[in-house]
């Protein structure tokens, strides 16, 4: 059940991204060009995006385990860190530059073309590399006095 429910939210999700034009690079662009040829209509996404989810979030407080099963996953540190900083700022660029982010990519993954494979081993690549890297950071900001 859990399977089948996490496809139709797999699929819920994709659909919103391309009925949104989420997975369009050119106006996730314009979104992100404040400075220029501002687009404002990706606030509605980002503004139908979060409601639900402080709803879920409340709904979520009122119970022991989810619906489904499982285990609820911890809160998130709300701790502005450097790890987050640097992570959110990589992300940022990345989305500006290339207008995808992971979820309208894997979403576009069919008809992406060579740019949206290119995004997509680049975006997995550095996933991949993201955990020794953080270490190597990690071991140079302990050894800086």
């Amino acid at each position: 059940m859990r399977l089948l429910f996490s496809a139709l939210s797999g699929g819920l999700f994709g659909a919103g991204l391309l009925v949104s034009g989420m997975t369009d690079t050119l106006k996730v662009q314009g979104w992100l060009d404040v400075f220029g040829a501002w687009d404002p209509t990706l606030a509605f996404v980002l503004g139908g995006a979060i409601a639900p989810m402080m709803l879920a979030w409340n709904f979520s407080t009122r119970r022991a385990q989810p619906v489904l099963g499982g285990a609820f996953p911890s809160p998130p540190a709300a701790l502005l860190d450097r790890n987050l900083v640097l992570g959110s700022v990589l992300f940022g660029a990345g989305w500006g530059i290339a207008g995808l982010c992971p979820g309208p990519a894997l979403a576009s993954l069919s008809w992406g073309g060579t740019g949206g494979m290119v995004f997509l081993l680049a975006m997995l690549a550095g996933m991949v590399a993201t955990p020794s890297l953080r270490l190597s950071m990690d071991r140079l900001a302990g050894a800086t006095p």
